[in-house]
């Protein structure tokens, strides 16, 4: 019989770990389900979740994404690749997507089977995209459009529908330029190592040629014979001519000291004469009005100075009152305030726990061991026992709590649209409300970008041909709900605004969490607490489709080593269904949204009290009570 708590999905899950491990070969290969982005590393892979309900949609992502990587970890050599991968990105990006469908199509060769899966997930993603849109061979990357060249003509099956689309806007091209050399495709397959250098090839004939660097068979080739006689030659007449040398190098250490010192005396008349002539001529000052060049541009992240944005104009810090008129915004508002109604009981409690937390640690404190006051009721039993000891008396007084501003950061990206950003939003709602009875400021801030798939920088960054690593390319929107001063019945309406449909798209959490920085350290508070709520790692398609993998996540990694190195703000996250310990110091992981407020609560009455004075005082009042 099975339990009632047993998740549904398990024994699917178990059964995908096993048929990954049987079709990698490798059995030793770890597998997990996460709901960050799936990849691979040397020990194991990570597949999208699979949640209870276990839908079409998840099945199938979740069994192509691990066919593929099964395949790619048996048929792939990673020596191999490096030896001959290119050095520019453009051509990285071709010999990449053309070894990943060779490794597919071996795959498919042995286990017919898994071409459906990988076409389901290649329709997702080419949808996801948005490849079935897109009528402009120069807003197609080419790099995928080779990998499924490569991969229908080496399979023989046609591509699904959306891919099928990009791939047309660039056939013809490629067939133009590089149609000879992939007719030898089905020759190379079994041979990585051939097919590297064919797909080398294939990048000289696209016109990349300048961006393969160094062929590493020429490198390792053997020299030529007359060079080597050459070279031992000159290796003699060296090995003659050493004990000379070394005795000239003397000769010329010692004049060469000799010149110095008549060197050092020549500058120093030389810049006596400066002297004189300064001293004894009127200078002329420039004028006020003359131009004066600009010094180097300062970095656009403090955190790493390398971190590039392709530009910053179409970026925007906005307040939520103007992106949607008055009206919309009450009505978005009690929108939120009836996904509130099922919660206000437990929401209520929670509140009501942490701000008896808060006002206890300001409001009330003891001091003991005075010869006035109120009698010590826990000294009286040593006074019983021995008459001599004298009388101990206490005093309660206030106590300072010092000034201190929460800052709430909330995810606006797409993946939280639904019940995350309602419960993300009743929460901050009702913190900040909490938190101001007990005269702790807090702002409330969300981030997202103005567009999908790059907006007005990737239109600016085509029209200039294509600059390759362009760095940051979409248009970053920052929104402040609620600023630290503005009271919260005046903000009250501004939450309502995570409703809003169409306002939640991608995510850029490195300079978003720089921004909030930088606007608590402009405060004057005594303690400043930054809260991170998230349910992804850094996602922007545009940005990552021509910079480096890891270009959005090393940057978060290097603004939170900032901010905690720098100690003027205490840093703490919640991930919804993310893992986000692997990048925050202090950070909890949620599995259910519904779970976001006690977490959120815990953690804030957690910091408080981690304070090892405040931890004194409420020990001390917890005993004298």
């Amino acid at each position: 019989m099975k339990k009632p708590t047993e998740n549904p999905a398990d024994p699917f899950k178990k059964a995908l770990v096993e048929a990954t491990k049987t079709l990698a070969d490798d059995t030793e290969m770890s597998v997990s389900f996460s709901v960050d982005p799936p990849g691979m590393s040397a020990d194991g892979v990570r597949l999208p979740q699979v949640t209870r309900r276990m839908t079409r949609d998840e099945v199938l992502q979740a069994r192509g994404t691990a066919d593929r990587f099964a395949m790619r970890r048996k048929h792939h050599n990673e020596a191999t690749y490096n030896r001959y991968a290119p050095e520019g990105q453009l051509a990285r990006d071709i010999y990449e997507a053309m070894e990943m469908a060779r490794c597919e199509a071996m795959g498919a060769r042995e286990m017919p089977g898994t071409c459906g899966n990988i076409d389901a997930v290649i329709e997702s993603d080419a949808r996801r995209k948005g490849y079935d849109q897109v009528t402009n061979a120069a807003e197609a990357p080419l790099a995928v459009a080779a990998g499924y060249m490569v991969r229908q003509l080496a399979s023989g099956r046609d591509l699904p529908t959306s891919a099928a689309n990009l791939l047309d806007l660039w056939k013809g091209f490629i067939e133009e330029q590089a149609g000879e050399t992939l007719e030898s495709l089905d020759d190379m397959l079994d041979d990585q190592a051939a097919f590297a250098k064919f797909a080398r090839q294939v990048i000289t004939d696209l016109g990349y040629g300048d961006q393969l660097g160094d062929d590493p068979d020429d490198l390792d080739g053997e020299e030529d014979p007359d060079a080597a006689e050459d070279a031992s030659e000159d290796q003699e007449a060296n090995s003659e001519d050493e004990s000379a040398n070394e005795q000239d190098a003397s000769d010329m250490a010692a004049d060469s000291s000799e010149e110095q010192t008549d060197d050092d005396a020549e500058s120093e008349l030389v810049m006596d004469e400066m002297a004189e002539t300064e001293g004894g001529e009127e200078t002329e000052m420039p004028m006020g009005d003359a131009e004066i060049e600009p010094g180097p541009p300062l970095p656009v992240s403090e955190a790493d100075p390398s971190y590039g944005v392709y530009t910053p104009e179409f970026d925007e810090e906005i307040s939520a009152e103007d992106l949607a008129e008055p009206e919309e915004l009450e009505r978005l508002r009690a929108y939120l305030d009836q996904q509130l109604d099922p919660l206000k009981g437990a929401v209520s409690r929670l509140a009501n726990k942490l701000q008896r937390r808060l006002q206890a640690q300001q409001n009330r404190t003891w001091q003991f061991d005075l010869d006035e006051g109120m009698l010590d009721a826990g000294r009286l039993a040593r006074i019983v026992a021995n008459p001599t000891v004298p009388l101990a008396y206490k005093q309660e007084k206030d106590m300072e709590f010092r000034d201190t501003v929460v800052t709430l950061l909330l995810d606006n990206s797409g993946s939280m649209r639904g019940r995350p950003i309602s419960i993300a939003a009743i929460c901050a709602d009702v913190l900040a409300r909490t938190l101001e009875r007990c005269q702790v400021k807090v702002e409330i801030l969300g981030f997202t970008t103005r567009a999908w798939k790059g907006g007005q920088s990737r239109e600016k960054w085509l029209q200039d041909g294509r600059p390759q690593l362009p760095g940051r390319l979409n248009d970053l929107r920052h929104i402040v709900y609620k600023s630290a001063d503005a009271p919260w019945r005046r903000a009250r309406p501004n939450l309502g605004l995570m409703m809003k449909e169409g306002l939640l798209k991608e995510n850029i959490d490195g300079e978003a969490l720089e921004w909030a920085h930088r606007r608590m350290t402009a405060r004057g508070e005594a303690r400043r607490i930054l809260m991170v709520i998230s349910d992804g790692a850094p996602v922007d398609d545009s940005t990552l489709s021509v910079n480096p993998a890891n270009f959005l996540e090393k940057h978060l990694r290097d603004v939170i080593a900032m901010i905690e190195r720098k100690k003027q703000v205490e840093l703490l996250a919640i991930g919804i269904g993310h893992d986000v310990t692997r990048y925050y110091d202090r950070a909890v992981t949620i599995t259910d949204v519904d779970q976001l407020a006690g977490a959120m609560t815990e953690q804030l009455a957690a910091l408080f009290e981690s304070d090892p004075q405040q931890r004194k005082r409420l020990a001390r009042l917890q005993r004298a009570v």
